[in-house]
């Protein structure tokens, strides 16, 4: 009633946004119709109108919470968004190219229809890829497990599907990608030449989400490295992919990188290559020898644990790559493993050590007229973090004590061998991994942890110099949430996951399967070796169809 007898402007949400400037012209103006209160009250249940103070009050929270920014995740962690579910209002899970299009119009629409925030999120749901962490419902067993998992509103999917380009070559591509005024770290044009990875690794988060391998056609590549090195005067091309030696045209499209722009400046990366014959004589021609450092990923230090994380290397791939590589000229090598994999022994991780001095070996046998000075083979390992969507999922992890432990037992090794002077091993930081352990399985309990340890003074902690171990313990203590939970606990085959609400394609069933073959050291040939059942075929492409056409 106290509005009773004044001018009263009445505007959709959008206009008020939008035309606030002309809205209030027209209010001082006196142009606004005079408002009279007819008595009625606003009831729910009758659905009578409301009292135009509380829609005035409905419409301004409705505006306010249109400022409001939509806080949106994606890639790869938000395979597993449930720690961070709190703090964003949705996640795109896939591949961006898909449904963002149909997200901006489903907004752009909501704004012309003076729609609520929860009315877009719900309608945003339904959009293929999109998940909105405030419409689901969580519910725990007693041992801090999930019972359920589910949908609070109607039109909201119980599974939120993973987008994906299944036609790479027509997908959209920068030709003229921006170039920044100062430095940058990654100062080139990069080329992605293949999405996907045929290997099956069992410890690989990328090689399952990715599935399934999709090429880019080569003529394709070829019009676009020239584009893009032509556009941005960049002086290298490094060419992209989880493992560029599978990409079926890779010679001849380095042979045209090489042939083109070889001579005129412009240096070309291959990153991800196998240590072959081939790649030896590719990176002879594109690197100073002399200046660069082989790298290969054995993971593990014995072929045992190799079969059981499924790494398609062996050591005599390894030993003989190393060799050629010395014979062309090369004379350091850097060596990238993980200790805490599961099925680990005291000899695995002793072979790291072993694997090194072997790989010094193959040097020393060159006669010395014909070496380039002394070899140096650096060994580096990571500590074993389990990813949702892998076979390893299932896995429990090392402590912090026992990361270091796993260290210290491969620096006593290393100092033992013949040539421990031509060896370095370096290690990664234990506090960060378990860290990473738990946001890499956490649940929603996680976000508590994450808000107070900010609140504590946690921030750019990727940087080492900002992080504080200290602060992430005492939050974990403050909000009663148990470490070992997400780490070293035990689970089993049937226990639900915060993940498996989304719907990669790789079935939960084929992982069980490859989580019992690691058990038995068994290997799963590759993709294109054999089709293991993965459940990605049903996308209708890739490498699951290839040369069926």
């Amino acid at each position: 009633a106290r509005f009773d007898g004044k001018h009263v402007v009445k505007a959709s949400v959008s206009d008020g946004i939008q035309k606030g400037e002309e809205l209030i012209k027209k209010a001082v103006s006196g142009e606004a119709p005079v408002y009279h209160h007819t008595g009625a009250a606003a009831s729910e249940e009758g659905g009578e109108s409301e009292g135009i103070g509380h829609t005035i009050y409905k419409h301004l929270m409705n505006g306010v919470s249109h400022m409001l920014p939509f806080v949106i995740g994606g890639g790869p962690c938000t395979y597993n968004p449930e720690p961070l579910a709190d703090f964003f209002d949705m996640f795109y899970i896939g591949e961006g190219e898909i449904s963002y299009r149909k997200l901006l119009d489903v907004y752009k629409e909501s704004r012309k229809n003076g729609d609520s925030r929860q009315e877009f999120l719900r309608k945003a749901a339904g959009i293929p890829g999109i998940y909105v962490p405030s419409l689901y419902e969580v519910t725990y067993e007693e041992d801090g497990t999930i019972r359920s998992f589910l949908p609070t509103a109607s039109g909201v999917p119980e599974k939120v599907e993973k987008q994906l380009v299944m036609e790479m070559t027509e997908s959209v591509y920068p030709e003229k990608p921006l170039v920044p005024f100062i430095k940058a770290t990654q100062d080139r044009v990069v080329l992605e030449i293949m999405r996907g990875c045929i290997r099956g690794c069992r410890f690989c988060q990328a090689g399952m989400i990715y599935r399934p391998v999709r090429e880019k056609n080569v003529e394709h590549l070829k019009e676009l490295a020239y584009k893009m090195l032509k556009s941005t005067g960049h002086e290298e091309i490094s060419l992209s992919s989880l493992s560029s030696s599978d990409y079926r045209s890779l010679e001849e499209l380095v042979t045209f990188l090489i042939d083109t722009f070889h001579g005129k400046g412009v240096n070309v990366s291959l990153p991800s290559l196998r240590i072959d014959a081939f790649s030896l004589d590719v990176m002879s021609k594109v690197q100073d020898v002399k200046k660069s450092s082989l790298t290969f990923a054995p993971e593990a230090g014995s072929q045992r644990l190799r079969n059981v994380i499924n790494k398609g290397l062996t050591e005599e791939d390894i030993l003989n790559g190393s060799a050629l590589a010395f014979q062309g000229g090369w004379n350091r090598v850097k060596l990238y493993f993980m200790l805490g994999l599961p099925t680990e022994t005291v000899e695995d991780m002793e072979g790291i050590a072993l694997l090194s001095e072997k790989i010094a070996e193959k040097y020393y046998e060159i006669p010395k007229d014909k070496r380039n000075g002394k070899v140096q083979v650096v060994a580096s390992t990571s500590f074993f973090v389990p990813k949702p969507f892998t076979p390893f999922q299932w896995a429990q992890m090392s402590t912090k004590e026992e990361f270091l432990g796993k260290a210290r037992i491969v620096n006593h090794k290393m100092h033992e061998m013949l040539n421990h002077k031509s060896l370095k091993y370096n290690w990664h930081e234990a506090d960060v991994t378990v860290l990473e352990g738990v946001l890499a399985r956490g649940d929603r309990k996680v976000a508590a942890v994450i808000e107070e340890a900010y609140r504590q003074g946690a921030l750019y902690d990727a940087w080492s110099e900002s992080f504080n171990n200290e602060i992430w313990m005492n939050a974990f203590e403050t909000c009663g949430v148990d470490i070992d939970f997400y780490t070293t606990r035990a689970r089993s085959l049937d226990e639900i996951f915060p993940w498996d609400f989304i719907d990669t394609g790789v079935t939960k069933e084929f992982l069980k399967r490859e989580w019992i073959n690691a058990t038995k050291e068994t290997v799963t040939p590759n993709c294109r070796m054999r089709c293991s059942g993965c459940g990605v075929r049903r996308f209708g492409g890739g490498v699951c169809y290839e040369d069926q056409n």
